[in-house]
């Protein structure tokens, strides 16, 4: 363990994206070889609009790097953070950051973008991908990735896990984000079994179907016990639900960078109300009804 926090304590920035250029490239592989979904013709330069959205997300995590890291070691050198609570070995010690990290610094910003209108007119912009794949984890405006920046410097600083296990979660951090919106089939029963433990593709697929109740649930990022401890957790078939975001379905609203940019700053509009349906939506499963919040 302590070999494996080493190595991304001292991990350059090159070894590190070269990493997860790998797991993007991994997962856009598997798109074509078992997909979820066959889209039809969607919108021209998908792809392109969420690859910019993550080359500004780049720039602004650049930017809190250094703070990160200096914040990091000051944490963890002084004994300052919940880590320090309670004596326990290293391994342990490291299972907790990982946690802990993820539940301050994922879980709970996500959960806050959700009931703050402010910050869900940011938000929602990563929920109008109606054709979710491994470039969908990459589309934040650039409002977002300024305050979850924030927040995870928070969770740094009050965790105070040493920085190999803050670069270690950041590093599965990105991996999830690509593997969980791929657009790939996973076995049901496996990926349920999973996500007792792991954010699984089909139980993040559930957050972004376009209607309440759906929406609002499977917050997770990396560590799914957190949506089933506080309840936030739902089921129901990934085969079986509509992307998109219900309050912005038109396409020169959800397919377009200067449309994209100004949602934040335009009028919030309240959900037109659930359209979801199991009834007429849910494929045949074994008489089993969807678990819903």
């Amino acid at each position: 363990m302590e070999t494996l926090v080493g190595w991304f304590a001292q991990v350059d920035p090159g070894t590190r994206s070269a990493f997860l250029a790998a797991g993007f490239v991994a997962c856009w592989a598997l798109e074509g070889l078992i997909p979820l979904y066959r889209f039809g013709p969607g919108p021209r330069g998908h792809a392109a609009l969420n690859l910019f959205f993550w080359a500004t997300t780049l720039v602004i995590n650049l930017g809190f790097a250094v703070a990160m890291v200096r914040l990091a070691d000051s944490a963890y050198s002084s004994e300052f953070g919940l880590a320090h609570l309670v004596a326990m070995p290293f391994w342990l010690q490291v299972i907790v950051g990982l946690l802990l990290l993820d539940l301050i610094g994922a879980w709970f910003v996500h959960w806050v973008e959700h009931r703050v209108r402010w910050m869900w007119k940011f938000h929602l912009i990563h929920h109008t991908d109606r054709s979710v794949d491994v470039t969908t984890g990459l589309r934040h405006h650039p409002g977002e990735s300024v305050f979850r920046a924030a927040f995870t410097l928070a969770a740094v600083g009050l965790v105070g896990a040493p920085i190999g296990v803050v670069m270690l979660y950041q590093t599965l951090s990105a991996l999830f984000a690509q593997l969980t919106h791929a657009n790939i089939r996973v076995p049901d029963a496996l990926d349920r079994l999973l996500s007792w433990v792991l954010v699984t593709p089909n139980m993040h697929k559930v957050h972004h179907h376009f209607a309440q109740p759906l929406t609002d649930t499977n917050y997770g990022n990396v560590f799914a016990v957190w949506d089933r401890l506080f309840g936030t957790y739902a089921y129901y078939p990934a085969d079986s639900l509509t992307y998109g975001i219900d309050t912005h379905l038109e396409e020169r609203e959800h397919a377009r960078l200067d449309s994209l940019m100004a949602i934040p700053f335009q009028s919030y509009r309240p959900p037109p109300g659930s359209k979801f349906n199991p009834a007429a939506t849910r494929e045949p499963s074994g008489g089993n009804d969807p678990e819903l919040p």
